[in-house]
């Protein structure tokens, strides 16, 4: 059985010169370690009465429709603009290279719905943060929030604010 950590990939100069980029192609490509890493995520929430999994655009749809599943929650995509009909909520937010906005439908979780955020990997922090923003805007209790990657290095859990747990699986 091979571990996650194995399966992903660091691509150098990618998608710009000096940053490491860490692929997670090969992890969801591998069925077994698939399975391993969706629980591995949901195991911090599976006590904690999950409604609703926010899973941030895109490959933090992968994980977290995956994960909603495992749950027995529903699942929230917080989008890139301009990707879903109006009335939508947004976010603006700074990125390591750049900025960006998050969107969610506006009535896409009933108020109070207890909720976790689900990420590929976190970074500098701005879009965990912005998301973070986004479950608050639409009314969601914030439970938590998961990611597969952590880049210590960057300091991102830094910009993760309140009491609510943040959980990662692997950390560089």
């Amino acid at each position: 059985m091979k571990s996650l950590a194995s399966l992903v990939r660091a691509v150098v100069d990618f998608p710009r010169p000096g940053v490491l980029f860490r692929d997670l192609t090969p992890l969801l490509a591998d069925a077994e370690a698939f399975s391993r890493c969706v629980d591995a995520l949901a195991e911090p929430w599976r006590a904690s009465n999950v409604q609703t999994v926010c899973g941030v655009d895109a490959r933090g749809f992968i994980f977290g429709a995956a994960l909603a599943q495992r749950l027995h929650a529903g699942f929230v995509p917080l989008r890139k603009p301009g990707k879903l009909p109006p009335p939508v909520k947004s976010v603006a937010f700074q990125l390591e290279y750049g900025h960006d906005c998050m969107q969610a439908h506006d009535d896409a979780s009933d108020a109070g719905k207890r909720a976790i955020i689900v990420d590929d990997v976190l970074a500098t922090g701005g879009t965990l943060a912005a998301a973070q923003t986004l479950v608050g805007m639409l009314g969601g209790e914030l439970v938590g929030a998961s990611v597969v990657i952590e880049l210590t290095a960057l300091r991102g859990r830094d910009r993760w604010s309140g009491s609510a747990p943040l959980h990662s699986l692997l950390k560089y």
